[in-house]
């Protein structure tokens, strides 16, 4: 039985939740391991909030600090609004669950996020987002273009990957990990955004840059605006190298979870 089929046999045997009931593990796991469920349902609410989720599908992923390489990745069958810290699944590098857990996971959707979590020591978080705008300058000829300040922020930290179907294929691991070397940031095309960072919100900084810069290009082009700056996009990629990271460890994730926790708390839990 090939992956795909091996997949859709366990969504044939799934059941449908009506609703959901998430025994809490907070106490029951780790103080560090807590720590990462509950930034990760902070950056899965945040995501939701701002319309970038594609219902059920795409991942946040997170590596659980340890000599196992078990990770953190959401249950396949709920919303991003309904991800809370306790219902993140714990999972090996093929996306397969090492704890008892009622919800179904989606082996075939972390092939993108175990590759590179293997392979970049450094890639403790990584994102994954299939947004229009993301999308849309994904299929475009000449990609992310230099037209605005978020453009070039992030412009000299991106990689491309070609399209080759859904990722179920083990074999794309390495294509993926070649492609996207040592940058941090990643349009694959025709198909969406990918961000990497040391933490949680690291990451998620730098695809809130990305996908900013994606729909204002994508407005501007639209308006047939096409202006590139006349300064050096250099220095912005330079001041981007530091800045983001600064605003992903000290400054707008610190926000952004007090922003999740105005939203609704239970993610916390």
């Amino acid at each position: 039985m090939n992956r795909i089929d091996s997949f859709a046999q366990g969504m044939s045997e799934a059941k449908a939740l009506d609703s959901v009931e998430i025994p809490s593990l907070e106490g029951k796991v780790s103080d560090e391991e807590w720590e990462l469920r509950v930034d990760l349902a902070a950056a899965y609410r945040i995501v939701a909030d701002y319309r970038w989720d594609d219902l059920v599908f795409t991942h946040l992923s997170v590596r659980i600090p340890g000599p196992e390489h078990h990770f953190l990745l959401n249950p396949y069958n709920l919303m991003f609004e309904e991800v809370t810290a306790s219902s993140l699944i714990k999972v090996d590098v093929n996306g397969n669950p090492v704890q008892e857990t009622p919800f179904i996971t989606n082996p075939a959707g972390f092939t993108i996020h175990s590759a590179v979590h293997m392979a970049r020591e450094d890639a403790h978080a990584v994102m994954h987002l299939h947004t229009p705008a993301g999308q849309a300058v994904s299929a475009q000829a000449d990609g992310l273009m230099p037209l605005t300040q978020a453009a070039m922020l992030v412009r000299q930290d991106l990689a491309y990957h070609d399209y080759e179907g859904i990722a179920v294929d083990l074999d794309e691991r390495e294509r993926v990990v070649a492609d996207l070397g040592t940058k941090n940031l990643m349009l694959l095309r025709n198909h969406g955004s990918m961000a990497v960072g040391e933490t949680i919100g690291e990451a998620f900084i730098r695809l809130y840059t990305l996908e900013r810069a994606c729909q204002a290009q994508v407005m501007a082009l639209t308006a047939e605006i096409n202006n590139p700056p006349q300064g050096s996009p250099e220095v912005a990629a330079q001041q981007g190298a530091i800045g983001l990271k600064l605003a992903g460890k000290l400054l707008a994730w610190p926000a952004l979870k007090r922003k999740a926790y105005r939203l609704d708390p239970s993610f916390a839990t």
